[in-house]
């Protein structure tokens, strides 16, 4: 026989769990954005500082040792947040599926093992 009740109680487990996902994921996503916009500022500000010393330069070594140091740095800045927003990526991906986990778990669990893949008629 149907329980209710207790269709309801996993009914109202999932819509909570689907709640806090999107919550999470929502702030994760905030989260990522702010990081992006901080870098992209800071790029942005580095970039012009450099462009006016290299506008004061009277040689051509001193023009070509200060732009070789900035894109040296610049690239290093760059492979830093890369990384840093990989990581934060991977955290996100992992938060938004903890939820979900256990359950998934179970469902593996409970599947029958004769439960086999379709194979194509033969020729």
């Amino acid at each position: 026989m149907f329980n209710f009740e207790d269709a309801n109680k996993k009914s109202k487990e999932a819509v909570d769990t689907a709640l806090k996902t999107y919550t999470d994921t929502s702030k994760g996503f905030q989260a990522i954005a702010a990081e992006a916009t901080e870098y992209s500022k800071k790029s942005f500000q580095d970039a012009v500082t450099h462009f006016e010393t290299l506008a004061g330069v009277k040689s051509f070594e001193a023009a070509f040792e200060l732009q070789t140091s900035f894109v040296k740095a610049y690239f290093e800045g760059f492979v830093s947040e890369t990384t840093k927003l990989s990581e934060m990526y991977a955290d996100l991906a992992k938060s938004a599926y903890k939820p979900y986990e256990a359950p998934i778990a179970a469902a593996v669990v409970k599947t029958p093992k004769s439960v086999s893949a379709a194979t194509p008629a033969a020729a």
